[in-house]
This record gives structure tokens, sequence and C-alpha cells, in this order.
């Protein structure tokens, strides 16, 4: 009998994989939940399993995957920086993510930090809840239209972006080296290196994978490039921003505001970006809706019928990739 283990994550819906898996497959299938959050613990649960449907905070690393032995893991998101995919491809597992499954609400979220910052809504909150109303105490806000938004990347969730942000008049530019100019401009947006995505925007929105490539890439020279008027908006992944840095710059008032969705450490412990007037944090929840959770254990479950009846899986990986 087949056996998956499930990592115990709230993300991860069991019974919707059970569900998927016993219509799918011809055979009955063994499925477990496990706390998992380590490579100890994904070891010592998955042992010998099939499949391993992981969370964000467990590395799948050479080891586990040596003691593990799975046919294919899947990545439950977007990205798959915590599973070493180049490991996984020497030994023949398959790694599988699911890509689009949180497209719409990622881009809603990133665009809803940015306004949340440029508008001052949570000064202005702040101000009322402790008996004041002012239009002061937001100050200085600028026109949205007269302001060039950049995006750092331009795969689909910052398109998805380009796309709510068109109708407010803002000039658009993006840097990818992996876009060319022609497909961004069917979107409105400018394609610049990356010196000139921060010398030209007023906002900046990071929309990058990690990888060793883009970890701490938005670091203080780049940050050192917005103005004091700046927006900040990251909802990829934490260390794609160095964090010193943006404290530094936040602190000197070197930029507006931060819109923060993911950190460097998750949950936050002590991290000096949180409780501040000029950060608006969220439990990178970007991803969240009840449609987006629905689409992702379906997704994911569906790959792992797809390996299980020998079949190639759509989330698969390419561990040949040029972002990886």
């Amino acid at each position: 009998m087949p056996r998956v283990v499930l990592s115990a994550f709230p993300m991860i819906d069991p019974e919707t994989y059970r569900g998927v898996l016993a219509s799918a497959v011809n055979e009955p299938v063994d499925i477990e939940v496990a706390e998992l959050g380590s490579t100890e613990r994904l070891i010592e649960a998955a042992a010998g399993a099939d499949a391993v449907v992981t969370d964000i905070n467990t590395p799948v690393t050479e080891a586990a995957l040596d003691a593990v032995a799975p046919s294919v893991v899947v990545r439950s998101a977007v990205g798959v920086d915590n599973v070493d995919i180049a490991a996984a491809a020497e030994r023949g597992v398959t790694v599988t993510r699911v890509p689009d499954y949180c497209t719409e609400e990622v881009a809603t979220h990133s665009v809803s930090l940015l306004f949340a910052c440029l508008r001052s809504l949570k000064p202005y909150d702040d101000a009322v809840d402790s008996g004041g109303w002012s239009w002061e105490a937001g100050a200085p806000v600028r026109r949205v239209s007269a302001s060039t938004i950049g995006l750092l990347s331009f795969g689909p969730i910052a398109r998805r972006a380009a796309e709510r942000l068109s109708g407010f008049d803002a000039d658009l530019v993006a840097y990818d080296p992996f876009v060319d100019a022609d497909e961004m401009a069917e979107y409105g947006v400018e394609k610049v290196d990356f010196e000139g995505l921060f010398d030209r925007a007023d906002h900046v929105g990071v929309y990058a994978p990690l990888t060793d490539a883009t970890r701490g890439i938005v670091d203080a020279d780049a940050l050192g490039r917005l103005s004091e008027d700046s927006v900040l908006v990251n909802v990829s992944r934490g260390p794609v921003v160095d964090a010193d840095a943006l404290l530094d710059v936040l602190e000197t008032d070197g930029i507006k505001a931060a819109g923060l969705d993911v950190l460097e450490e998750e949950p936050p412990e002590d991290d000096p970006l949180v409780g501040r007037d000029d950060t608006v944090v969220t439990p990178h929840a970007a991803w969240y809706s009840e449609e987006a959770r629905d689409d992702l254990n379906r997704s994911g479950a569906a790959d792992v019928a797809a390996i299980l009846n020998g079949e190639t899986p759509d989330g698969r990986v390419d561990p040949d990739a040029d972002w990886l």
C-alpha cells in the first residue's frame, strides 16, 4: 500500500488529500499526518514514505532525501527554497509545487500593503484610536498617479499586480533578467536594469523567488536609491530583503514605510521590523483565501496521485530551471 505523509501544517488539508487520492488512485493509500518542522522530524516521521507533502518550515535536505527515499516531495506552496532540488534530481525524486493557486490573492495583498502604506492607514487608524481626528497624523501623503512603481521580478504574481495597478495611472517599471521588454510592454510595464529599478521607482514591490542569486539582493545600496517618500513591499520571501538594511533606512527616515508579508524568521521573535509605526506586517497570509487553500490541496493531491499512477505531475519542478 502506498504511504503518503502530510505535514500537520494549517495550509495542508488531510481530508482533501484523502478524497482526491481515494478517487484518483486505483489502490488504497495510507495517509499519515505528522508534525514536521525540522529535518530530524521529517526523517523520523516519513522514512520509507512514497510521498511527502511538506511545509515552508521543514528543510528537505540531501540527508533527508537519503533517509526517507520518497518518490515525490510535494511543496505545498509556490516556492521551493526549502527543498534541495539538485539533490532530489540526483536521486530521481520528483519535486512538485503549486505555482498558481494564489496568484490573485498575493497580487491583491501586495497592492493592499502598498496602499495601506502610501495612504498612511496605520498612523491614521492609531491616531483615531487615541482620540485624534486630523489629516496631519499621516502626513505627508503623495498622489499615486504622480509616482513610478517598480516590480522586482515579473512572474505571474507581479503581472497580476501590474494589471491591478494599471488603473491608478502610475508609471510601472520592472526588473527581471528572464523576461524580455516586449513581454513586459504587453502589461504597460517598462523593462529596466536592477539599479534602474531603484533609481526610477518611487515605490517597489518585491516578488522574486528566494534563490542564491536573490538572497539579500535588496540591500543597503538598493534601498539607498529610494527616496524619503518611498514604500517597499515584500510578498516573496523575507531573506530577499536585507532586514538590517531595511531597518536602518526606516530608522533614518530614508523611506516612508514598508509593507511586509514575509520576514527572515517566521514566526518572528523580537523582530525589530514588527510593531513599528512605519511598517505594516501580515503573517505570511498573502496567499490566503478559502478558494486558494482548496486549490492548493487539490493540486498537491493530484500531483501525488499522478506519481502513484506512474504519470508526470502537473506541478513538477524542472531542476534545470534558470530561476532556481
